[in-house]
Parts: C-alpha cells; sequence; structure tokens
C-alpha cells in the first residue's frame, strides 16, 4: 500500500526550526496539546523531532535557565534524545510499523529530502487492525 494515502502534509502538520526559542516552541506544543513536534531546517529539511522531556531536561540541566528566561535561548541549545527516523515517501507499509513502536509519528521526506509530513501512529495502528480482521481465518476450517 502506498503511504501516501496517510500521510498528514506539511501545511497541516504543526513544526518548529531550531531558532525558534525555547518558550516558543513550549507555547506551540502546549497550545496544539502535543508532546513532540518535527523540526525543519530553512530550507525544508528534516532535522529531527523535539519532545516535551527534551525540553524539560534541558530547562532542569542547565543553570541558570528557567522558564522566564526561556525566550533568551533556542532550539538549537536542545539535546534531542530521540532521533525519530523519516521514511521517503516510496517506502512500504513494514517500514512505517516497524518505526511507529517506537515513534508516535513517522516523518515522510521526498525524493529530495525535504519533508513532506507525517504519517500518525494511530493511523498505522487502523490500518493494521483492518488488515488482521479483513483476512479470512483458515484455523479450524474444514
Amino acid at each position: 500500500m502506498n503511504i501516501a494515502f496517510f500521510l498528514l502534509p506539511k501545511s497541516e502538520v504543526i513544526t518548529t526550526t531550531l531558532q525558534a526559542t525555547l518558550r516558543q516552541t513550549l507555547e506551540r506544543m502546549e497550545y496544539h496539546r502535543y508532546t513532540a513536534v518535527p523540526i525543519l531546517s530553512d530550507n525544508g529539511h528534516y532535522v529531527g523531532t523535539v519532545t516535551e522531556g527534551d525540553l524539560l531536561w534541558f530547562l532542569k540541566n542547565s543553570n541558570g535557565i528557567d522558564f522566564d528566561h526561556s525566550h533568551r535561548h533556542t532550539l538549537s541549545e536542545v539535546p534531542l534524545r530521540v532521533q525519530n527516523k523519516p521514511v521517503h515517501i516510496h517506502a512500504e507499509m513494514v517500514d512505517l510499523i516497524d518505526l511507529a513502536k517506537v515513534q508516535n509519528f513517522v516523518p515522510v521526506v521526498d525524493d529530495s529530502d525535504k519533508f513532506i509530513g507525517i504519517v500518525r501512529r494511530s493511523e498505522i495502528i487502523d490500518y493494521c487492525a483492518k488488515q488482521m480482521f479483513r483476512a479470512p481465518s483458515t484455523a479450524g476450517e474444514m
């Protein structure tokens, strides 16, 4: 199955950049109620994914940085603990399933490695569930 069928396009995905401040990132995540968002470069390439945990650990472990001063620091200063891997638009569904086991969403890139959207884990689970219940059972049949 073509994964483009499951793609939430870039225009509908909340993203950030490495130049965004910690405060901007936290507020964006809070507003949209997301625990992780893709980070894009200035030219549209997928850089990585920032999580709430990344931001909280950074604030906790950095001397002199608190929420009141978070507007003075950019996302480029934050170490990303989880490396969400992207797939190319021509990837197979099995590639998505493997990544969805450990990622809330799978970033999708085109042939030029430009970010074009995400596939949500919930969409992958729905697809797998439909495949399981659609397949005829051969166990116990005569």
